[in-house]
């Protein structure tokens, strides 16, 4: 009779019922839905199984222009997620977030196994340090287009964070660098070769397990590359789409003893098939 009166009551769904529910929505779907219908539900959305992961990657990739000035909204969610999660969030990945949100990670989530800081300006070395130092279990890092995370927090992950296999640092477009790029990298064109192969020599030295490497518009010399490919020889994906510095003879002898490559991108010519 309530049923056919007043229509089913949605907040006396038991717990077990509304995280079923909550799971098969995305992240965004919850936070504009569920979160607001009442503070059962609110908590409900809270609970940690639904806070594993955090991703906002598509989100980004379908916003038009710069969001950058959206920094302290992103960190606030993020470190809201950060919390619910209890200490189980183990993928992140975010665009424009602050070093205040990415030190609040790695004090909280020591089981973190994927994290993607993809252009952002305000992500610094004092942050990634503690990371590196935090969150062991590390698998994926992406740190691409991030100007302000030097090789210190590349050197420093790779003695850290054991279980990476997967390794992000492409650059921009040395024709499309916008001001969210220091401008001692500007100023003196030679510190893009002198970083290059320090990253290299890094990668190579501590990061023998990888196995997808992408380093696009990175300046590595072919030096840089042959000490990277002798320490890496588990590679099966390699990404030197733009790099400059090399040179066709450098690229082929330096992925002659990769035995597991599979793909390579080359700069200045198309991907093809080992």
């Amino acid at each position: 009779m309530e049923w056919e009166l007043g229509g089913p009551d949605w907040t006396e769904l038991t717990q077990e019922c509304l995280l079923d529910i909550f799971s098969r929505l995305s992240l965004e779907e919850r936070w504009t839905g569920p979160m607001f219908v009442c503070k059962t539900w609110m908590n409900g959305c809270q609970d940690p199984s639904l806070n594993s992961v955090f991703d906002l990657e598509s989100k980004f990739q379908s916003l038009p222009g710069s969001v950058s000035c959206w920094s302290d909204k992103i960190d606030s969610v993020l470190r809201s997620v950060v919390d619910w999660s209890q200490g189980g969030l183990k993928e992140v990945r975010v665009r424009h977030c602050t070093d205040r949100a990415i030190s609040h990670i790695a004090k909280r989530c020591p089981n973190l196994e994927v994290l993607s800081v993809k252009y952002c300006p305000k992500v610094t070395d004092d942050s990634m340090l503690k990371i590196a130092l935090m969150c062991p279990k590390l698998k994926e890092l992406d740190i691409s287009f991030s100007y302000k995370i030097s090789c210190v927090c590349v050197d420093m992950v790779g003695k850290s964070c054991k279980n990476i296999q997967t390794f992000k640092r492409n650059l921009m477009d040395p024709a499309e660098v916008t001001s969210s790029v220091p401008s001692n990298y500007l100023e003196d064109p030679s510190i893009f070769l002198i970083y290059g192969n320090i990253d290299a020599y890094v990668i190579g030295k501590h990061m023998d397990q990888l196995k997808h490497l992408e380093l696009r518009f990175s300046t590595l010399s072919d030096k840089g590359l042959a000490q990277l490919c002798e320490g890496c020889p588990n590679l099966e994906y390699l990404d030197l789409l733009g790099c400059s510095k090399l040179t066709s003879d450098g690229v082929i002898n330096s992925i002659s003893n990769l035995k597991h490559l599979k793909e390579i991108k080359k700069p200045s010519f198309p991907a093809f098939i080992i």
